[in-house]
């Protein structure tokens, strides 16, 4: 009985009343702190499952019906950049509260050929006839630029990034690595529970005057009906991002560029009153850099330099390289400490350091060095939190996807996208299904800052793949997804491996933390102490012990990021995901 025949012949009974997942808020029995999980009869007590293993290849993403694509092309004889592509194709369709052809994209790889780690930023520029005076006159009563809008927009890099790596890597045709996203954005797909609960959240916040959003009505009638979003296990179609897949997939990568879908966009903001051009469009392309390493404990980390925040995590570990957190203890508060200390110390670097290397020279050979790290690991005190915090002196920082794939021939595909905040800008061009990503937001407005805005500059980006290699071979790729939770998940992945022997989905599923507060890149000044948000899964007694310390302590459910990592071993791989999220890791 093929799909459309099964819908059909469920009994209508079935499908109405219960037939559809309620959230949290409407079933108490679904919000009970004090119910755990059931019991594992081996690996971490704790842990939500076990790897997934096999020895042809492996892929992990936030989505069921991605992490499927990138198999197809894996078993189609594609590579891990053809499987890569295909998912974050369907990622855009089924993950659009995170991702899509509206964002940026960057990525960190491993080329069996070179037998090294490569770097690819696909991040894209602010409108040249969008000015920093123009900007100013338009900021919030902040002074900072507003998060959705016009104003918010910047070039999407992600097709390109696509395009660029299928030219250099691909084995199939272009064209089929769209297939599975166009199929299933035509016949449509049942809404996974994430991506209900963050439509719903975005309709309302779209919906307020004060987002100042030129125009929510291309958003409505796609995402819409009846004045509601969808629910969990409601069938979306998006046909309107098909013909938009479809224009990609005959056109090549350029198409979004320079073709219709450059021209569509182009009348679009001249429609609403907003600065994008096709050609602003036609002059992005992306950019290999080379990629920055520090050694933590007999393991080289890997990370993208500025306009990425990558170097965030590379400083944190090496300030946590400082202590001995294997000997305080797994979940302990002295381990927990020392760690949020050291995210801190860095953040502050990052506010002050990172921006656009075109417009900017940053110190990142110094902020990398191990001398550095010692200079600010002295700073931090085993009884009591740092108080004030400065960024070191120099000699004369929403939502996201994250998602991995292996081949047989031993590449390994470290990729992250994003819309940024929530699904993005709130703007979505006429007749194409997609949302521009609001990256822009992330300027600075204030004189004398690196990342200051200037017309054809690109923003200070939070999004950056993670990846680890040991004695010159591959060991795994990572990531965290989250706004600034991306470095504070990488370095506690990474030390829950190096430090404390967990296996690759016990490391992901392990209780979190999350810190805010300090300054930010954009030049706004938060509270310097912040709050510490710490995960249910946290030991009492580990919670106890940091308040009694100071710290302000706080929940917040749903800022720890989502994970998914691949893990190499000699003739096979070990595929983990995210508990937190919708995805699903598979190997063969």
């Amino acid at each position: 009985m093929n799909r459309r025949n099964f819908i059909a012949a469920v009994p209508a009974a079935a499908l109405a009343g219960r037939a559809f997942a309620t959230s949290r808020q409407e079933n108490p029995n679904r919000d009970r702190p004090d119910v755990r999980g059931g019991d594992r009869i081996d690996g971490a007590t704790w842990a939500s499952r076990s790897a997934a293993w096999g020895i042809h290849g492996a892929a992990a993403t936030a989505h069921p019906l991605a992490t499927l694509a990138a198999i197809e092309m894996l078993k189609a004889g594609g590579s891990a950049v053809d499987a890569a592509i295909a998912a974050n194709a369907v990622l855009g369709f089924g993950e659009p509260i995170s991702c899509g052809v509206g964002g940026d994209c960057f990525v960190l790889m491993w080329d069996p050929a070179q037998k090294k780690v490569l770097g690819l930023n696909g991040s894209g520029r602010s409108p040249k006839s969008l000015s920093l005076a123009e900007q100013r006159k338009r900021a919030g009563a902040k002074g900072l630029i507003n998060s959705f809008g016009a104003v918010s927009v910047s070039v999407p890099g992600a097709v390109d990034a696509w395009w660029t790596l299928h030219g250099k890597f691909g084995k199939l045709p272009w064209k089929d690595l769209f297939q599975p996203a166009i199929r299933h954005a035509e016949e449509g797909a049942p809404i996974v529970q994430n991506v209900a609960y963050y439509v719903g959240g975005s309709q309302r916040t779209f919906s307020k005057p004060e987002s100042h959003i030129e125009e929510i009505e291309n958003f409505n009638s796609v995402w819409v009906k009846d004045g509601k979003t969808p629910r969990e296990g409601e069938i979306f179609r998006n046909p309107l991002l098909a013909k938009t897949y479809r224009l990609i997939a005959e056109g090549g990568g350029r198409a979004f560029y320079e073709g219709e879908i450059a021209d569509r966009i182009e009348a679009y903001f001249k429609r609403i009153g907003g600065w994008m051009t096709k050609a602003d469009l036609a002059a992005h392309h992306t950019e290999w850099v080379e990629p920055r390493t520090v050694n933590y404990r007999g393991t080289d980390v890997w990370g993208l330099p500025p306009n990425s925040q990558g170097l965030v995590t590379l400083q944190a570990l090496n300030i946590m390289e400082q202590f001995d957190l294997r000997g305080m203890g797994f979940q302990s508060a002295a381990a927990i400490h020392h760690s949020v200390e050291a995210k801190r110390l860095a953040f502050e670097d990052r506010a002050r350091f990172y921006a656009d290397p075109t417009f900017y020279k940053q110190p990142t050979d110094w902020l990398l060095t191990k001398d550095y790290a010692r200079e600010r690991a002295r700073l931090i005190r085993p009884d009591r939190i740092l108080n004030p915090v400065y960024p070191g002196q120099a000699p004369s920082h929403g939502d996201t996807t994250y998602f991995t794939v292996a081949d047989q021939d031993g590449m390994m595909v470290s990729q992250i996208q994003s819309n940024y905040r929530g699904m993005g800008s709130g703007l979505m061009p006429d007749g194409l299904g997609f949302m521009f990503q609001n990256r822009g937001e992330m300027f600075a407005l204030t004189d004398g800052h690196p990342n200051l805005y200037a017309p054809g500059k690109r923003p200070f980006q939070t999004i950056i793949p993670g990846f680890a290699t040991r004695d010159g071979q591959p060991l795994m790729s990572f990531g965290v997804m989250g706004g600034d939770m991306q470095p504070q998940g990488q370095a506690q992945i990474v030390s829950n491996i190096v430090d404390f022997d967990l296996g690759l989905q016990e490391a992901g599923d392990s209780p979190r933390w999350h810190h805010d507060g300090g300054h930010e890149p954009t030049g706004e000044a938060l509270d310097v102490l912040g709050t510490l948000n710490l995960e249910t899964g946290v030991p009492a007694a580990t919670q106890k012990a940091l308040a009694d310390m100071g710290w302000r302590l706080g929940p917040s459910p749903g800022v720890y990021g989502g994970y998914e990592a691949i893990q190499r071993h000699p003739g096979r791989y070990a595929a983990a995901t995210e508990m937190r999220k919708d995805g699903a890791a598979l190997a063969y």
